[in-house]
């Protein structure tokens, strides 16, 4: 126990500072990159740069991490991100708009480093309790989200007289945070969590011989029940039962001769993803319900714009958004871990298909705005948490951190192309048709969540 609250709490304190660094630089990169390249066109390469670099570095980075353990992996993606952010600072500073556009890129490992967290928070909690351990260092993004808008420009006004654009001050500051998220993760996040929960797979599971004194504390021994739906977790040696939460799914991580010899490698990961059924409704519901938040939201401002609004009515409106991302995840975790993910997969979908129902049908009414897309961001976190916590009971301990960045990888692409193409959509056919489009794309999940229960249900008849 007080191995996880210790690194829970190493967690938590990075992503605040991993989400403040990101937050703080992103709101001012469409106006940087508008000022370097002259061209408001442009200006979106920026955050679309940041994206592909989150992409991109999911799989190596989830590949140093499945090899050395989640301690390394963050510490070198926000190391990444905070030359990221040099490079920025650099491009700006020579009017250089490719340079700048290079070091976008870098700094979406920052971005991938805050994705990855929440995984590591599941590593050693018990199956029970996965969702709302995920849950926790997702909410603890909220307060970046909030305080790095509001530090954007005292920022700029540190690198006044330095021969810098002020807005490239964000970036500064931003570097200055992952560098020292770097470093508390190197110091701290010991021992590893990845590692540690290898460890104990190997020696029997939780509280099998040969686990950390913290394993006694925490009561995970043997046989013992977690509540939940009943799964069944074979967790090491000759296949040691425990009953644990979920939803009725089997989770094999170890087998005979222990894990410890098992495959690693990305191979692992996408192999793992393809045996199991659950993990690739995993798998969809965060890609879907990240690519439909995403290109709802991005459009947002613009449509709202189109009817009216000023800046601080749009921004006021992007808040509710964010609280909604955020500020409930720990509710989502709670409902998962109680009645299960797939239960919270379909109000993910449910509270998506709202949103866009009144975000599209709005029409310039901006108080049903704000409410859409408050409940935009509480699916989303229902769907992030709710599939993340599946994903990680479906497939085997050794290809986790494989399968996770896999995970990561295919929202962020889904979501930059979901993006890019939001705009076009958006200009042809309008935001009510975007907004109906994105609820479309729930259809596969509910689908595929429904024939899961289908098959549980089945399976458990007498």
């Amino acid at each position: 126990m007080r191995l996880r609250r210790r690194t829970a709490t190493v967690l938590v304190i990075s992503q605040m500072l991993g989400g403040l660094g990101v937050a703080t630089a992103v709101t001012l990169a469409a106006v940087l990159a508008k000022e370097i390249s002259g061209s408001e066109a442009l200006s979106g390469l920026a955050s679309t740069s940041s994206v592909i670099g989150t992409a991109l570095l999911s799989l190596p980075l989830a590949s140093l991490m499945a090899a050395r353990g989640r301690r390394a992996g963050l510490t070198v993606a926000y190391l990444i991100g905070a030359v990221g952010g040099g490079v920025v600072v650099a491009g700006a500073a020579m009017g250089n708009f490719p340079l700048l556009l290079a070091g976008m890129t870098a700094f979406g490992a920052s971005s991938s480093a805050n994705l990855q967290a929440r995984y590591a928070a599941a590593d050693l909690a018990e199956p029970g309790q996965r969702a709302r351990a995920i849950s926790l260092v997702v909410w603890a993004t909220t307060v970046g989200a909030v305080l790095g808008p509001n530090i954007a420009g005292p920022a700029g006004d540190t690198v006044t007289g330095l021969g810098i654009p002020a807005t490239a001050g964000a970036f500064v500051w931003g570097s200055a945070v992952f560098l020292v998220t770097a470093l508390l993760i190197h110091l701290l996040l010991r021992p590893d969590p990845l590692l540690t929960a290898r460890a104990l797979t190997e020696a029997g599971g939780p509280g099998g011989s040969g686990g950390l004194e913290d394993s006694k504390a925490d009561g995970d021994g043997g046989d013992g029940g977690d509540g939940g739906d009943g799964v069944t977790a074979e967790t090491g040696g000759d296949g040691t039962a425990g009953k644990t939460g979920g939803d009725g799914l089997a989770e094999e991580t170890g087998g005979k001769g222990g894990s410890g010899s098992a495959d690693r490698s990305l191979r692992a990961g996408f192999a793992a993803v393809a045996a199991s059924a659950q993990a690739r409704l995993a798998l969809v519901t965060i890609a879907v319900s990240h690519t439909a938040m995403v290109s709802i939201m991005v459009m947002t401002p613009v449509d709202l714009g189109h009817h009216g609004a000023g800046i601080e009515l749009i921004g006021l409106v992007i808040s509710a958004h964010i609280v909604g991302m955020y500020a409930f995840s720990p509710l989502m975790g709670w409902l998962a871990d109680r009645f299960g993910r797939h239960a919270v997969i379909l109000l993910s979908a449910v509270l998506i298909c709202c949103a866009a129902v009144l975000a599209g049908t709005a029409n310039g009414h901006h108080t049903q705005s704000g409410v859409g897309l408050f409940l935009l961001g509480l699916g989303w976190s229902a769907g992030l948490v709710s599939g993340s916590a599946l994903l990680t009971d479906s497939v085997p301990q050794p290809a986790r951190a494989a399968v996770q960045g896999l995970s990561d990888l295919t929202m962020n692409a889904a979501a930059g192309a979901g993006g890019a193409l939001a705009g076009v959509v958006v200009s042809t056919a309008g935001y009510g048709w975007l907004s109906a489009m994105a609820a479309a794309l729930l259809l596969p999940v509910v689908v595929l969540t429904l024939a899961a229960l289908l098959r549980r249900g089945a399976a458990t008849s007498p």
